[in-house]
């Protein structure tokens, strides 16, 4: 086993003797956070549970029968008191079944840092109003992601919204999750409850991407083809702009007075009294600098104000990042936050042998192309596509309008470049602002 996937790991020894000494909050309460991020859409994501999925074990990958209920050494949520895993998913489309009445035929969808599956049906569906964000639809019949011909699942992931998470109950006592248990997780949900036999195509944008590139590592025979929009395979020491980016918006959460007084066990206070002040200062830090900086100096003040965080905001001080600290909770992100940082699968790259397409931005301040370009050059034939945005992160959105062709032509397996690894697009993104409640 690889290094780089050992020390993702959490030994079950370490995870008690840090639980010890942190309070735990009582169970069966109400959520803090919804279970989907777009209200009108809740009532299309359905739901399944893992019983004893390890959480924060390792992953030896010349083994993967010790990992087909998450990482060995992890600890399971009933062992702590709460109910199973619980992942939440919204599929759409037309199965294709094999002879043993297995689908054939998916598209995989993964989630993006604080997003989830009704975030992904909102930009990328036909007729929804976040159509506009992303140039227009890319799931439907005949689209891109062609629901006459695939079945499309869009994927929540491990940690927030509607899949399990610190805030419903244990808070600080959860098992610290991987961004392998989070496809870990879902390769259970596709396999043993949707009955997909294997998958056409692996997406996503952003921690969506990161996924697929992970899709690519575990399950390269289950998984034909990744295609990661402006993801990473690295977020850990090796990145190191990333890095501490991430670890800035952490510090932010942790240097919260209430954080500190508590240590992360706050939840017998009413959310008012929760360490607010952190998240916003979390999402202050991601949201100034997710746009390309010579496109955020000619914003007026007016705009960039809501952005920026204020101790005691007055009028649109900070207006942006209240409606963040009400809808998001701290330990919830601290644990987003912290998978990051151990987060690294370059050493398993070459395990990828599934088709690969990626598609960056070029001049992404938070994943940088550069990692990018190593991650190509890293896996057996896979492609690069990319391109100059002034909203730079936020056109991953938009990314796949861009090229549909091609991505149609990757899809269907026919894609052929000439010889050439990378290919690029000039021309900016339509639209400067990005709609309200999108983030990383």
């Amino acid at each position: 086993m690889k290094t780089s996937i050992a020390r993702m790991a959490f030994s079950a020894a370490t995870l008690v003797a840090f639980t010890l000494i942190v309070a735990l909050p009582a169970l069966g309460q109400e959520p803090l956070t919804a279970n989907a991020v777009i209200p009108s859409l809740a009532n299309l994501k359905k739901f399944h549970e893992i019983p004893n999925f390890r959480i924060g074990g390792a992953y030896d990958l010349d083994k993967p029968e010790k990992w087909e209920n998450g990482g060995e050494g992890g600890v399971t949520l009933e062992s702590l008191g709460a109910g199973p895993l619980k992942i939440g998913y919204i599929a759409l489309g037309t199965p294709e079944r094999n002879d043993e009445g297995e689908i054939v035929n998916a598209i995989i969808i993964s989630t993006y840092y604080s997003g989830d599956s009704t975030n992904m049906y909102y930009f990328w569906v036909d007729g929804q109003p976040g159509n506009d964000f992303a140039n227009g639809s890319l799931i439907g019949p005949g689209n891109v992601f062609d629901t006459d011909r695939y079945y499309v699942v869009m994927l929540d992931a491990l940690g927030l919204w509607g899949a399990s998470k610190p805030s419903e109950g244990l808070g600080m006592k959860f098992p610290r999750y991987t961004f392998l248990d989070m496809v870990q997780a879902n390769y259970r949900l596709l396999r043993d409850h949707l009955n997909i036999a294997e998958v056409d195509l692996a997406t996503g944008v952003s921690m969506g991407a990161s996924q697929s590139y992970v899709w690519g590592v575990l399950h390269s025979g289950y998984v034909k083809a990744i295609m990661p929009i402006g993801g990473t395979t690295q977020m850990d020491g090796e990145a190191p702009v990333t890095n501490w980016l991430f670890s800035l918006a952490t510090a932010g959460i942790e240097s919260d007075p209430v954080w500190m007084k508590t240590n992360g066990d706050y939840y017998h206070r009413p959310k008012a009294q929760h360490p607010n002040k952190g998240v916003m200062f979390n999402w202050s830090v991601l949201g100034l600098t997710g746009y390309d900086l010579d496109y955020r100096s000619t914003q007026p003040w007016d705009a960039v104000v809501k952005e920026v965080f204020y101790w005691n905001p007055e009028g649109d001080q900070s207006a942006n990042l209240k409606k963040k600290a009400e809808q998001f909770d701290a330990v919830d992100l601290w644990y987003r936050n912290h998978a990051g940082s151990i987060y690294n699968i370059n050493e398993e790259l070459d395990r990828i042998t599934a088709r690969t397409l990626i598609i960056h931005v070029t001049n992404d301040n938070w994943l940088l192309y550069g990692k990018a370009q190593t991650a190509a050059a890293r896996i057996a034939g896979a492609q690069l596509l990319s391109f100059e945005s002034p909203i730079a992160h936020y056109a991953v959105f938009n990314a796949p309008n861009r090229y549909r062709d091609v991505i149609g032509a990757f899809r269907d397996d026919k894609l052929f470049f000439g010889g050439g690894m990378a290919a690029t697009a000039s021309g900016a993104s339509e639209g400067g602002e990005k709609p309200a409640g999108l983030a990383k």
